[in-house]
């Protein structure tokens, strides 16, 4: 092992990625659009990597191993993939003779390739980040064949003191891995990529060794998975793979410093395991957990101890004052001497660069937040309090005092007549008539035939949609030239897909520059920001708005633009909404009051919304939740209430539509399986669903609760570029009419069009429509 250096004071867990101009999504995409090469494409990400480097020491993160090195061009998980080899068959002819990918070959796990389906994503724990499934089994070749974190340890001690010596290589953990990942479909019968644990140890045994020649002196392990008790191997088997990863990798002998990191919740049972273990240091999340007891943490005795009390997913300053006493407390209740880093909860991916460059927005507001270089500064700020006493930052504590109190007192923090309509909902207000009564008034207003074609709501922003959109945003063409252009849009989009045959059309959402900013940005609530830009997935970034008050509806948000598009057709038309879950979890929500306030306040907004468009003549409303499953709490016993107020949202937006109107509501890469009976309880008419890289896998457990209503398992695979065929689309459809029935089945992709191009859409379409008309053929 490397000679004992300490943890620093202060540290933070993971950096944003993509740059603060998004740096790394253009590199990204130029490359894949042939603009650049892959040598320009590894200067970008070089550049990138030292401007992140010289930023944090700039902000005081000087010590040694205080900044975290966990670049990666594309997923975290992935670069675990990449760095194992462990790709499944379709695509083990893109490794070279060492058993490695090259560049090209790892964006082809992540977006696919002419006949051979991307990797699974999905959501990261209850985060809105999205990684991409491992794929394991038996035959699954494990090995240390790719040593790209050892040279980003060799590149910044190569850079010199003005990017700070010594950074902490950060990975995710073997366990985490391999319970993130999936059996293969060749996977023998009970087998769980867990088995294969014996073969990842032995490969993070020669990371480490690899890290220890570079100059590491701590290593950080991401085991997020530790904090949830939902996995299919059981607890029991969990802790025992805890205990036997950490035994086995402290016993390398050649190897840093092993810091292991819960966030997203408490450790609970696992911190045991891992303070049994010869690791040097534990990461607790003390933001999503709590303080553990004293028994609990004595075991920790001679280890050093990383405190996450600054949050690495909201956008809010940190109660100092709050942060201090827990750290205090932390203190006391630790064995005396114990070293403890104060650090953020989790990787600060999670959060955008700098509120700072928010000129724009109001001055309070952004007063009262915090984005990742304030977040160090916090983190900062507390260390020298815990070291040095309160005394030592009550300027600081004062300020924020100051701000939480005008904060408090601003007037659209609490608005009282939002307050009142939130009291006076009732159990009538979330429930609409039986299934059965509104699929006959439905049937008989629609006239669908079985297997429905629909899309799920957007088509492709073209760059023309995106001029229009800036110049008008700029002042440079006005209300009346911009609606002019979006009007011209939507009546493209209506006309292609009345040649391409669908059955529900959409408009196409020109408008929307995002599925929730949107509608923020018509709501009274919010704010949004300019540079506020997060990863996503891959070099797919959002800009999460910021709800901050009570919400209110001033008007109509939707209406115009649904009437318009129904006009220029006599086929059904969809109204588009986001509904209350999603548009809460792809912001930045308020942490002053209850979600399930939150979640109802929204409701009821998105109430008089559906209102209006049956007012208008809209008969079919969708009502998007992909959010459903990815904030659902990771520990069980939190479930029941989450679902409760969740559902209950949706069903108060819902509620009030009419029996006829048909609602649908929209999930993605959210693990259906895991939430079906409460999906069932949103009590939709229609639900789609992603199942196309999944190859319809979630569909037994469909049948096998019986769901009622009408489902649409996704066989296109929108994130990626390549175009499934005729033939591949009636394979999955067929699996689906096989499972659940032709009279329950709609035909449609895995997700909105907003990212793809016209050419490859029109394409997939057409391929999907005569699936859906084969099928129709075939029960005759």
């Amino acid at each position: 092992m490397t000679t004992a250096s300490p943890l620093p004071s202060a540290t933070i867990l993971g950096y944003p990625r993509i740059g603060r101009d998004r740096e790394l999504k253009r590199a990204v995409e130029s490359y894949w659009k042939g603009a650049i090469t892959t040598e320009e494409l590894r200067q970008a990400a070089t550049g990138l990597r030292a401007a992140t480097r010289e930023r944090l020491a700039g902000l005081g993160l000087s010590e040694d191993s205080s900044i975290p090195a966990d670049f990666t061009f594309y997923d975290q998980v992935l670069a675990v993939t990449a760095a194992l080899g462990a790709v499944p068959a379709r695509f083990r002819d893109l490794l070279n003779a060492q058993g490695a990918l090259d560049l090209d070959g790892y964006f082809t796990l992540a977006r696919g390739q002419g006949d051979r389906p991307a990797l699974e994503m999905t959501k990261w724990l209850d985060s809105n980040y999205h990684y991409l499934v491992p794929e394991i089994d038996e035959s699954t070749p494990i090995d240390y064949v790719e040593g790209s974190l050892a040279s980003q340890v060799v590149e910044a001690a190569q850079a010199g003191a003005g990017s700070t010596a010594a950074v902490r290589p950060v990975v995710v953990g073997p366990v985490s891995y391999l319970l993130m990942a999936k059996p293969t479909d060749e996977a023998a019968e009970g087998f769980e990529p867990l088995d294969r644990l014996p073969d990842v140890l032995h490969a993070y045994g020669h990371l480490l060794m690899d890290l220890q020649a570079a100059g590491a002196s701590w290593v950080q392990f991401d085991e997020p998975a530790l904090v949830a008790d939902s996995w299919s191997v059981g607890r029991e088997r969990v802790l025992a793979a805890v205990r036997e990863a950490y035994a086995w990798l402290g016993a390398v002998v050649e190897r840093p410093q092993i810091l292991v990191v819960g966030s997203y919740g408490d450790l609970g049972d696992a911190l045991g395991a891992l303070a049994a273990s010869p690791i040097e240091a534990v990461g607790l999340d003390l933001v999503a957990g709590g303080v553990p007891s004293s028994e609990d943490l004595a075991a920790l005795e001679g280890k050093s101890v990383v405190a996450g009390v600054v949050s690495g997913r909201n956008i809010w300053r940190t109660d100092l004052s709050a942060a201090l006493e827990r750290l205090e407390a932390l203190r006391e209740a630790l064995p005396s001497g114990t070293p403890i880093t104060v650090a953020t909860s989790t990787s600060l991916q999670h959060v955008p660069h700098d509120v700072e460059r928010e000129t724009a927005m109001d001055p309070a507001i952004r007063s009262w937040l915090a984005f990742a270089d304030q977040k160090v500064e916090e983190v900062l700020i507390l260390a020298r309090g815990l070291e040095q006493g309160r005394q030592a930052i009550a300027a600081e504590l004062d300020q924020d005092a100051e701000l939480r109190a005008q904060r408090a007192a601003h007037p659209g923090v609490q608005r009282p007549e939002v307050r009142q309509a939130v009291a006076s909902i009732t159990a009538a207000d979330r429930t609409r008539e039986p299934y059965a009564t509104r699929k006959a008034a439905q049937e008989a207003r629609l006239g669908l035939p079985e297997v429905p074609t629909t899309t799920i709501g957007s088509f492709p922003q073209t760059a023309e949609i995106r001029k229009a959109r800036a110049a008008h945003r700029r002042g440079e063409i006005d209300e009346t030239a911009y609606q002019e252009a979006m009007r011209a849009e939507i009546a493209s989009v209506i006309a292609l897909q009345e040649r391409i045959g669908l059955d529900v059309l959409v408009h196409g959402e020109a408008e929307r520059n995002d599925m929730v900013q949107y509608f923020a940005e018509l709501l009274e609530g919010f704010v949004t920001t300019e540079h506020g830009w997060v990863q996503s997935y891959g070099s797919r970034c959002t800009r999460p708005s910021i709800l901050w008050g009570d919400v209110a509806r001033p008007a109509p948000m939707t209406v115009a633009w649904s009437s318009y598009a129904q006009s220029l057709t006599d086929k059904p038309l969809k109204g588009m909404l986001t509904g209350p879950v999603t548009i809460m979890a792809w912001s930045f929500v308020r942490d002053d009051l209850p979600r399930a306030q939150v979640a109802d306040q929204l409701g009821l907004a998105l109430r008089a919304e559906v209102e209006d468009l049956e007012a208008a003549g809209i008969g079919v409303i969708q009502v998007d939740e992909p959010a459903i499953r990815e904030t659902l709490p990771l520990r069980a016993e939190d479930r029941p209430d989450y679902l409760e107020w969740s559902v209950g949202s949706f069903r108060l937006a819902t509620g009030g539509a009419a029996p006829s109107t048909q609602i649908h509501t929209h999930l993605c890469y959210s693990e259906f399986d895991v939430v079906i009976d409460a999906v069932d309880h949103l009590d939709a008419d229609v639900t789609s669903i992603e199942a196309s890289r999944s190859r319809m896998d979630i569909l037994p457990a469909v049948a096998a609760h019986g769901f009622e209503r009408q489902l649409g398992p996704g066989v296109w695979d929108i994130h990626s570029p390549r175009v499934p065929s005729a033939q591949e689309c009636t394979e999955l459809l067929a699996r689906a009419v096989d499972a659940l029935g032709a009279e329950t089945v709609w035909a449609n992709p895995d997700c909105g069009l907003k990212t793809r191009g016209y050419e490859e859409t029109e394409a997939s379409l057409v391929n999907l429509v005569q699936a859906a008309a084969h099928i129709r053929s075939q029960g005759a």
